[in-house]
């Protein structure tokens, strides 16, 4: 089965959307299927990922979500006969679904916080602790939800750790720093900045996606920094970062659902609005410590709260133990059964 997944990525975008659908994907040809991505915008890193993992990619040269951009979507399912389109993106809206659907397509549609109108897909997902159906009131009778951590999409270098037991460190000093695949707002040079405020010697990882603008000036204050800072962008061995880092600080976007799988302690800062209810469900429920909008924190408060965090093996266990209940690592097969029946 041929299968279209529209998605795109940029540095306005971020590189969230198109990385869960990479998940899929994956699975899907483990499942001898072919996923073939669509992307108006897409970042040049993206573009040898999917080369390095031999998914087809096709540009299409349209305003994203316009009408334009459906048919030409359309057309391009028609040319590979699918009868199945993912659709990923927070500029597709009610009329994207309702076009795509009057073509006879059938439609899985991501959404993280009910950013549609109205809901035509025959399957929506929504991978989010706190989503619930009262959120897609508006929807069509035969659209089917797929609601909640139990639909979590990791990709394959994940599962391998599947059953994998944290120890927590009585000397936890090894932090790993990971904004996202863009960080327009360079929230990673404020983490640098921040943990300068800490006297005890850390080891620090910085992860930064391929899209992410501010490499030379971070590579500037790494040099200056008393503590062993690492910079590594474009990674593949994410799960086994999270392994040897004893606590994370971590935007609240997609990444979420791969540090709960991990155990992985977090301090958590919103990026954009739609991590804000992330960050906040996972904070009333003690999975990470949510240190709010990114802008409204000082660095000598995320210093202090790193600095608490390290010194509290307890609180590490307890975290662990939350976050690792949330997520099994078998969202992606949960999706596929969706699709395939």
């Amino acid at each position: 089965m041929v299968i279209l997944i529209r998605a795109d990525a940029s540095v306005a975008i971020g590189t969230g959307h198109i990385m869960r659908c990479l998940a899929l994907a994956q699975g899907l040809q483990s499942a001898g299927h072919y996923p073939i991505v669509v992307a108006a915008q897409i970042t040049p890193n993206l573009v040898s990922r999917l080369q390095t993992l031999d998914i087809q990619l096709i540009n299409i040269p349209h305003e994203l979500g316009s009408l334009d951009d459906a048919q030409a979507t359309i057309a391009l399912a028609r040319l590979q006969q699918t009868s199945w389109m993912i659709v990923d993106g927070y500029h597709f809206g009610a009329e994207y679904q309702r076009w795509i659907k009057s073509a006879g397509l059938n439609l899985l549609f991501f959404d993280d916080y009910q950013h549609a109108t109205h809901y035509y897909a025959d399957l929506v997902l929504n991978q989010n602790v706190y989503a619930h159906p009262e959120l897609y009131a508006n929807r069509e009778p035969d659209t089917q939800l797929l609601l909640g951590t139990r639909y979590a999409l990791l990709r394959p270098e994940f599962l391998q750790w599947q059953g994998w037991q944290r120890s927590p460190n009585p000397a936890a000093n090894k932090i790993l720093i990971t904004m996202g695949g863009a960080d327009p707002d360079n929230v990673t040079l404020k983490i640098l900045q921040a943990i300068q405020h800490i006297n005890c010697k850390l080891e620090v990882i910085v992860v930064i996606g391929g899209s992410n603008p501010h490499r030379e000036s971070l590579q500037q204050v790494i040099q200056s920094s008393r503590h062993s800072v690492h910079l590594k962008q474009n990674v593949t061995n994410m799960p086994e970062l999270m392994a040897w880092a004893d606590v994370a600080i971590a935007a609240g976007g997609t990444t979420s659902w791969e540090l709960a799988f991990m155990g992985l302690p977090t301090l958590m800062l919103i990026l954009a609005e739609n991590q804000r209810a992330i960050a906040e469900k996972l904070g009333e429920l003690g999975v990470v410590v949510n240190l709010r909008w990114h802008q409204d924190v000082t660095t000598e408060a995320i210093a202090t709260t790193l600095t608490e965090l390290l010194s509290n093996p307890a609180k590490c266990r307890d975290m662990t133990q939350r976050s690792q209940s949330l997520v099994d690592g078998k969202g992606v097969e949960r999706v596929l059964e969706c699709l395939v029946n």
